[in-house]
């Protein structure tokens, strides 16, 4: 007898994305769970993916590590029907960085949806331990989480704190959140982008009402003194090394977003500021915490950020466009079940 199929979101190889029909999980390992999944956030990643522009991606590869799910089958602590986050990141337990707690930088860390399939896709089995309990949230929020734990995650590495100034570079939906958790710490936050556009949604729809287009600005409106906290999240090295002159005397700067490029800076510059220079990876349980708990407390306005919601299907004919024109997007969710 034929394992019981059920519809997959692959890309099959650069430029071509495909519905297909894949076997659904049966053998459950010890301490994993299987979930029905309930919707999907596409990503940056994703569209890299797409586009042939992932570095550590073997094709064809099942999408999709934005996640929420119901628990399909009871156990590990689960009962059937709990709404869940997905943390995607597996790490392996026995590294130096997850001895010491720090699991989302693990030296053998496997993403679901990029070193291994992910779960845009009717099924998934889980490792019980990435799985957060969503109680209060809807599936639709759920599968906005893990987004918007990678800027919680940057804002609680950089110790950001009340009355800070902060700047943050790159207005994409990490930059969005990155934003959004700073301000949630008291912070004055201030936004640059070279899309005058993506600043003015960033006005209308979050509040962010000091946004620049160019760097030499975003520092004059300091009078010269820089930010305390500047997070980089545009995933751009000549942006990143420019950043470096808007952090002020004792001033930290974390970057979010990550480049293949060799980064430089003035190292005078960088001792005589006594600069922090942070690196920020993923996302933390406690970073997760934190986002769903803005959700649940109306601190942070879910449907300000979700773009549109879409089918299966209808991902199959727009995928393509969406990766051409992003612009104007923050989170396109794909809806699966309910």
């Amino acid at each position: 007898m034929s394992a019981p199929m059920m519809q997959s979101g692959v890309v099959v190889e650069p430029g071509h994305f495909a519905l297909e029909q894949r076997p659904i999980p049966q053998d459950i390992p010890d301490g994993w769970v299987l979930i029905d999944i309930c919707a999907v956030g596409l990503c940056g990643t994703d569209y890299h993916i797409l586009e042939g522009k992932h570095p550590f991606l073997n094709y064809p590869r099942v999408i999709g590590h934005e996640l929420s799910g119901r628990v399909a089958k009871q156990g590990n602590g689960w009962s059937v029907g709990d709404l869940v986050v997905v943390n995607p990141y597996l790490s392996c337990g026995t590294c130096r960085a997850c001895d010491r707690g720090k699991p989302n930088c693990c030296s053998n860390i496997e993403v679901l949806g990029v070193h291994r399939d992910g779960g845009l896709t009717a099924q998934l089995i889980v490792p019980a331990g990435n799985l957060y309990l969503a109680d209060g949230l809807t599936p639709l929020q759920a599968a906005m989480v893990e987004f918007l734990a990678i800027g919680a995650h940057a804002v609680q590495r950089s110790e950001v704190g009340q009355g800070d100034t902060v700047l943050v570079t790159g207005v994409g939906p990490i930059g969005i959140g990155t934003a959004l958790f700073a301000r949630l710490k008291g912070a004055e936050v201030a936004l640059l982008d070279l899309s005058p556009a993506r600043l003015n949604m960033a006005a209308d729809r979050f509040g962010f009402d000091q946004g620049f287009v160019s760097i030499d600005d975003a520092i004059a409106s300091t009078k010269g003194d820089g930010f305390d906290v500047v997070y980089d999240a545009t995933g751009h090295g000549g942006a990143i090394e420019a950043g470096f002159a808007a952090v002020a005397h004792g001033g930290t700067y974390t970057l979010v977003s990550v480049v293949k490029d060799t980064l430089s800076f003035s190292d005078p510059e960088f001792h005589k500021r006594e600069m922090r220079l942070i690196g920020s990876r993923n996302a933390l349980k406690a970073d997760f915490d934190w986002v769903m708990s803005a959700f649940r407390d109306g601190h942070i306005d879910a449907d300000a950020l979700c773009s549109s919601v879409i089918s299966m299907d209808t991902l199959a004919k727009t995928f393509g466009d969406l990766a051409k024109d992003r612009a104007d997007l923050i989170k396109v969710i794909v809806q699966l079940g309910e």
